[in-house]
């Protein structure tokens, strides 16, 4: 075989070789890129359907039906779905030197640009459960040390025309399939979602508190 015959064989073969590289790289993206950089909680196909329960708080004698309280919505198919980047308020935690703005929706597309709330969760302020997942130590990292949080911890959400002041109760590490923490509450609370342990998506650590009080502000 000629010299030119070899160089033409080598130069396809490196062709082949290049887009084989490729398809397994793209291939490999959504499962590799989850894995390494989300901090959502996934579907489980074990996992039971959510039963809708009556609570009743016997300090105030007050029935709430959590069946008619704000209900998340079930975790994106498509984490990287385009999404609009609607800015919907703030959160601050005073321990951790944290003032980040919050957005709505939790595709990893707007994860990336700070924390998102889960739609069909309660706001912040509204009775219910605000959820609210986001990166730890990837794009700004805003929940970098969510594991430095201890009950009575401020969390502050500045939502327009109000302040929903709460503190921590509490911090778990659960399985990236738990989506029990995001279910409602008979009270308001909130839930802040990230990955554990830092630089790895194989748990999440899960921050919770209640609604303390409300101050007005001028918008």
């Amino acid at each position: 075989m000629t010299k030119k015959r070899w160089i033409a064989l080598i130069s396809a073969l490196g062709v082949v070789i290049a887009a084989a590289v490729t398809t397994a790289a793209v291939a490999n993206r959504g499962s590799s890129h989850a894995e390494d950089d989300s901090p959502l909680l996934v579907a489980s196909s074990t996992t039971p359907p959510t039963v809708h329960r009556t609570t009743t708080t016997h300090a105030t004698t007050t029935t709430v039906d959590l069946a008619k309280l704000p209900h998340p919505d079930p975790p994106p198919p498509d984490p990287y779905a385009p999404s609009p980047i609607i800015e919907i308020g703030a959160v601050e935690i005073p321990k951790i030197s944290l003032l980040h703005s919050v957005f709505e929706g939790i595709t990893l597309t707007v994860i990336d640009h700070g924390p998102g709330h889960w739609p069909g969760s309660a706001l912040p302020c509204q009775l219910g459960n605000a959820v609210f997942p986001g990166h730890r130590v990837t794009h700004t990292h805003p929940f970098l040390d969510l594991d430095l949080l201890s009950p009575g911890d401020q969390v502050i959400f500045h939502m327009p025309g109000k302040k929903c002041i709460y503190k921590v109760t509490g911090t778990q590490i659960v399985k990236p399939t738990d989506l029990f923490v995001t279910d409602p509450t008979p009270t308001p609370t909130f839930t802040l979602i990230a990955c554990n342990p830092k630089h790895s998506a194989a748990q999440r650590i899960v921050v919770k508190g209640s609604l303390v009080s409300v101050v007005r502000v001028k918008t």
